[in-house]
């Protein structure tokens, strides 16, 4: 740990590769940081817990005084960009943000999501059949990708399209999550925004003239007390839940696989026993979360251990170092324990009125996959080390080619 700097520098190289050991540095000696981009830090689990459940905080970007990162966008995409995304429900505060949640968290609670289950195994079960004559599979390519983008595009009812360019878009869009320096970067995220943007209001469009018993003609249709989604907020609630709905699921598999494989007596315990899964998918998120930070803005000065935050300020609440904090887990917070009892208690959904509306689904896509997975092939290996995605945020799995040695 000596040799780890303490700071938040998402630009060095080992950050990418792993960042817990710089995560439990800042916890352990700096766990209020102020970066030199004039962001803080927190990575204890009490304080980020505190944050990402005060309604008191905002996540909106024009709450937060400029910055460097900020005069970078407007240098390299002008004062006139498009502000794609503004208006979706991760980027609003209350009484926007209940509003739009509200048209859309009937498609989402635990009930509904249930009722998916048979065609999540159906779709898992397809998946491994058609890799399991080669003995071998691509687990990103070949499971982790194409089942939550199935199951979100038939959830909205999405036209054909292809999969692939989508999945270009996507992973580029995301990328607006992490610290950018790169300009050509810069220009590639609007560019693949503007073509997200295009489907997106395409689709909508076909949907009109083909409603169906699915959430995007339920949005479309969708009215509360006389008020209804304008075409850009439409367009922005859509746009979050076709890539929210897939991208953090493909994290959630191909991570929670990869921590499985390093730690064989845990995946040796899961294929034994089906009834771990449940807990399992939350240990899982525990130890190495899709998502590895939320950010709030603040509205007044606040205290925290010590330290003032002035108003104004974008603070960065690292889910990953909370979800490995001693003082919350024990003396084992670094350790994978599919058993763990209070493993529930993660922060991978964040907190607050902005918890993940899509909690319930990437549970049972996680817990179908991987426990499929799992007890299917039990001779199950890596193949050659996982490539991972370069992301910082939502950091994952590019490629890991698996062996999958049917039972002998």
């Amino acid at each position: 740990m000596s040799t780890v700097e303490v700071g938040f520098n998402p630009f060095d190289p080992s950050f990418a590769e792993d960042p817990y050991p710089h995560w439990k540095a800042l916890r352990e000696h700096a766990p209020v940081h102020q970066t030199a981009l004039g962001l803080w830090v927190l990575t204890r689990y009490d304080d980020v817990l505190r944050f990402v459940r005060d309604p008191a905080l905002s996540v909106e970007e024009r709450n937060a005084r400029p910055g460097p990162l900020e005069d970078l966008m407007r240098e390299v995409l002008g004062d006139d960009r498009a502000d794609r995304g503004s208006r979706a429900m991760l980027n609003v505060d209350p009484p926007d943000h209940t509003r739009l949640r509200k048209l859309v968290s009937k498609a989402f609670t635990p009930r509904v999501i249930e009722r998916l289950r048979p065609r999540i195994q159906q779709l898992v079960d397809d998946a491994l059949d058609r890799v399991e004559p080669a003995g071998e599979m691509e687990l990103i390519g070949d499971l982790a990708f194409p089942l939550p983008f199935a199951v979100i595009s038939e959830m909205l009812g999405m036209p054909e399209a292809d999969s692939a360019q989508l999945r270009e878009w996507s992973g580029t869009l995301v990328r607006s999550l992490e610290p950018l320096v790169d300009p050509d970067l810069i220009r590639a995220i609007a560019e693949a925004g503007e073509q997200m943007h295009g489907f997106t209001s395409e689709a909508i469009t076909w949907k009109r003239r083909h409603p169906g018993d699915d959430l995007l003609t339920a949005l479309i249709d969708a009215e509360e007390g006389g008020d209804v989604l304008s075409d850009e907020e439409l367009v922005d609630q859509v746009m979050l839940l076709y890539i929210a709905g897939h991208e953090t699921t493909v994290n959630l598999i191909g991570n929670g696989t990869l921590a499985l494989l390093r730690e064989r007596s845990q995946l040796e315990r899961l294929q034994a026993d089906a009834s771990l899964d449940a807990n399992a998918i939350e240990e899982l998120l525990r130890y190495d979360p899709p998502v590895q930070m939320t950010r709030r803005i603040t509205l007044h000065d606040v205290e925290v251990r010590g330290q003032t935050i002035e108003q104004g300020t974008f603070v960065v609440c690292v889910i990953a170092s909370a979800n490995r904090d001693r003082a919350k887990w024990g003396d084992d917070a670094e350790d994978l324990d599919i058993t763990r009892d209070d493993a529930h208690n993660h922060l991978a959904f964040g907190g607050g009125s902005h918890y993940c509306l899509g909690a319930a689904l990437a549970r049972l896509e996680g817990q179908v996959a991987i426990g499929t997975l799992a007890r299917r092939f039990p001779r199950l290996e890596p193949a050659a080390d996982p490539t991972m995605n370069g992301r910082i945020n939502l950091r994952g799995i590019e490629r890991m080619p698996l062996t999958i040695a049917p039972p002998s």
